[in-house]
């Protein structure tokens, strides 16, 4: 009832519907990390208060999300004329039941908002199946047409889980506490959490406040991270003979499944983290530091090149980890704002870089180690690159996984690979190779 009340109050004006149509406006400039013009506007505009930043985010989100539908609902309404920002803000509120379309009609009578309101029931009579998954989720067509060609009968399910909102989940730090120990300290501060359902240390919280003010947090007892990535961060370590292994997470960015493999392991072994991103890096090390993790290095890649230290360990690694830059489509959830930018010729590029990581990675392997291939995506054009590389062969799932690998097999081929719609995650893949 309280967001009914405060969408009433942004549609009929004032500072906070002049900062949504700002923050609206320019992200359609670049299509940037919505997450980030988010913090740079909060940090700067220290008059929104907690509940009011909640509204403007989700409200930010919504736009990004549901722009291909609004804009068909509003091209019903004001058939020949393009959508203005204000209106494209009304039919969100409107689309989502926050105003009743009487209010709308007092603000912008021009527009039929009965129409708007039905634009759901017209996508659903949709006869052409890609078109009404683009327009239902509000993607480009050649992404529709993509999930259909290779998803069939789930491809619909799959495009509108990857346009809702994602939960917030996160990775008890085992070094520090179980799980059960984390959700009675979050239930100590008055956090509601539920588990995970696929794997030991996934916690997910329902209360709506700011998680990282948490006194959990501070001691490192936790880190955001979805449960589809903990459990790639699994398929690394799972059922390795050797106790105390030399892990190379060569994409590693701010670290996620570095500091999940290194909490699997008690800080065994040893884990280094490579990635072309310096800053990202910083993070890795300040995190590890909050983590109680001692067993990482980080190592900046400088324009590419290995460093004598990556280069050294040729030949020795028990396991490389390779979690490649790819179009983001299994993350959608989180960065809506990629299916804007992204254009279906960049497919072929990211393969063409993913290709070339996998085979440097391949030489970084000790005669029988483990390459796990990872993306965040669920198109095969990305994801089938792992089955081109000369000098490994795949692991079956279940090899590593036992009896768990079962939900995790949608494809029948002995890969991975989890989606909001079947699992209740972000989107990813992953297979599992072996040098010989």
């Amino acid at each position: 009832m309280e967001d009914h009340k405060l969408a009433s109050a942004v549609a009929d004006g004032g500072r906070l519907r002049a900062l949504v149509l700002e923050l609206w406006q320019r992200t359609r400039m670049d299509w940037g990390f919505v997450s980030d013009r988010l913090s740079t506007t909060f940090r700067k505009e220290k008059w929104i208060g907690s509940h009011d930043r909640r509204f403007v985010s989700e409200t930010l989100y919504g736009l990004v999300r549901h722009l291909r539908r609004i804009d068909a609902a509003l091209a019903r309404g004001k058939p020949g004329k393009a959508p203005r920002d204000l209106e494209r803000l009304l039919a969100l509120f409107v689309l989502e039941k926050l105003i009743e379309t009487s209010h709308a009609k007092r603000l912008e009578p021009s527009v039929n908002w009965q129409a708007v309101a039905g634009i759901d029931d017209v996508i659903a009579n949709e006869r052409k199946p890609a078109t009404r998954i683009a327009l239902a989720a509000s993607l480009p067509d050649w992404l529709g047409e993509r999930l259909l060609a290779e998803w069939g009968a789930r491809a619909e399910k799959l495009a509108l889980a990857l346009n809702q909102r994602a939960p917030m989940t996160i990775r008890a730090n085992v070094i520090v506490g179980d799980r059960s120990a984390l959700a009675e300290a979050l239930d100590q501060e008055g956090l509601t959490t539920r588990p995970g359902q696929w794997i030991d240390t996934a916690l997910i919280v329902e209360s709506r406040t700011n998680l990282f003010a948490s006194a959990a947090f501070k001691r490192g007892a936790f880190e955001a991270q979805d449960e589809g990535s903990q459990l790639l961060a699994e398929l690394a370590i799972a059922n390795l003979e050797t106790k105390k292994p030399v892990v190379i997470d060569l994409c590693a960015g701010a670290g996620g499944k570095t500091l999940a493999i290194a909490a699997r392991l008690a800080n065994r072994g040893r884990i280094i983290a490579t990635d072309v991103d310096r800053r990202k890096l910083d993070e890795l090390v300040t995190r590890a530091r909050r983590a109680k993790v001692s067993n990482t290095q980080a190592l900046p890649l400088e324009s590419g090149a290995w460093p004598a230290a990556l280069d050294s360990l040729r030949g020795k690694a028990d396991v490389v980890l390779v979690d490649a830059p790819c179009s983001g489509i299994g993350s959608l959830r989180r960065n809506p704002e990629a299916r804007w930018r992204l254009r279906e010729a960049d497919l072929a590029m990211f393969a063409d870089r993913q290709r070339q990581i996998l085979t440097n990675a391949v030489g970084l392997l000790a005669p029988g180690g483990r390459l796990v291939y990872a993306t965040c995506t669920l198109l095969k054009v990305e994801n089938e690159v792992a089955d081109t590389i000369p000098g490994v062969v795949p692991v079956p799932l279940a090899e590593v996984l036992g009896d768990r690998a079962a939900p995790f097999e949608l494809r029948g081929d002995g890969s991975f690979t989890v989606t909001p719609s079947e699992h209740g995650t972000d989107g990813f893949y992953a297979r599992i190779l072996r040098r010989v």
